[in-house]
């Protein structure tokens, strides 16, 4: 079935997705530095645009910046006075990015900070930003819980978060699967299915990257506690307030 999937995606892809200089020449340029080809695919690099302008979206959060192939899709999607912060681990990595993103006529939209995510996502709260309408997940896939929690204290009621990757090629069913990304994701998906924050869902893909999926959020309540304790206390408080 891969080669028919890959097919299949060629063709949409022709059919969809114009030629592009500009994302042609950003993938050749992070193939020629040696990054590793993990990038979205040109139908799911569409999507997120699609998603971003559908959102009318202002300010965009992407963690996992790679060659800056999807940061390019986002970045089109906002308006000129729209912002997308980017974080990256590696500075081998950002610096390739940010040529990218000059080429691409997008260097005063984008900022790319380099560190660990877990590093920049608590310092990046304390400055208050704020709320982002919009966030790209696609890092590294075991601490991909603590990212998510991250992305929803940086959003407000209606915020988009897309988690790339979470299929895993179907082996995210396999309890016994040891293998980190897959029981990353095991993790996520057991806190998710309690977090009472969001609505999400999972959209399963096919097709030149073979068998994954993005999951979706949408965000209700992005200051409630993730299990809802929070809501279970401040109801509490209520009623016995009330009571008195």
């Amino acid at each position: 079935m891969g080669d028919r999937w890959t097919e299949v995606d060629r063709y949409l892809e022709s059919r969809l997705v114009p030629p592009d200089p500009v994302l042609t020449s950003a993938l050749a340029s992070a193939g020629g530095a040696g990054l590793p080809e993990i990038q979205v695919s040109p139908l799911q690099g569409q999507f997120l645009h699609v998603l971003a302008r559908a959102l009318r979206a202002r300010r965009i959060l992407e963690v996992g910046t790679l060659g800056a192939y999807s940061t390019i899709w986002l970045a089109r999607a906002l308006p000129r006075n729209g912002r997308l912060l980017s974080l990256e681990l590696r500075p081998r990595h950002a610096e390739v990015a940010r040529a990218n993103l000059a080429r691409a006529g997008l260097s005063d939209r984008v900022e790319v900070r380099v560190g660990p995510a877990l590093e920049s996502l608590p310092r990046l709260a304390a400055e208050r930003p704020k709320p982002f309408d919009l966030v790209f997940l696609d890092a590294d896939k075991p601490p991909t819980t603590e990212y998510f929690d991250w992305a929803v204290r940086l959003s407000h009621p209606g915020t988009v978060i897309v988690v790339d990757n979470v299929v895993r090629d179907g082996k995210v069913a396999d309890a016994s699967n040891p293998e980190p990304s897959v029981q990353g994701m095991r993790r996520f998906f057991d806190s998710l299915a309690n977090d009472r924050r969001v609505r999400a869902t999972v959209v399963a893909t096919v097709g030149a990257k073979g068998y994954d999926g993005f999951a979706v959020a949408y965000v209700e309540r992005p200051t409630a506690d993730p299990r809802g304790r929070g809501r279970r206390r401040a109801r509490a408080s209520r009623e016995g307030s009330a009571s008195r």
